[in-house]
């Protein structure tokens, strides 16, 4: 078994508020839902901050190929938003071993 975990720090537009991030980090959070039924996904970071934010990925598989593979469309699909800009990606992966 495999545990992949993928941390994206996300640079937002325009942002003013509280209210206006979470206009635009919820559509995100749910395209990633939409599009990948069997991932965890959520705001993890950054909660106070108008035009950063953190989002969390995770998923578990069989193998370690097809985490990859989902934490990779998954961080693509993100870095495909115009309306922000994504400053890094860190990635992890866990087996049964660790």
């Amino acid at each position: 078994m495999y545990v992949g975990a993928l941390t994206l720090d996300l640079l937002l537009g325009d942002v003013r508020s509280l209210k206006q991030k979470r206009s635009v980090v919820r559509p995100i959070i749910a395209e990633v839902r939409k599009h990948f039924p069997g991932v965890a996904v959520a705001e993890t970071g950054d909660n106070d901050l108008h035009r950063r934010a953190e989002i969390g990925i995770a998923v578990v598989s069989a193998s370690a190929a097809n985490c990859t593979d989902v934490l990779d469309r998954c961080e693509r699909m993100v870095f495909g938003r115009p309306e922000i800009e994504l400053l890094s990606a860190r990635r992890r992966l866990y087996n049964d071993e660790d």
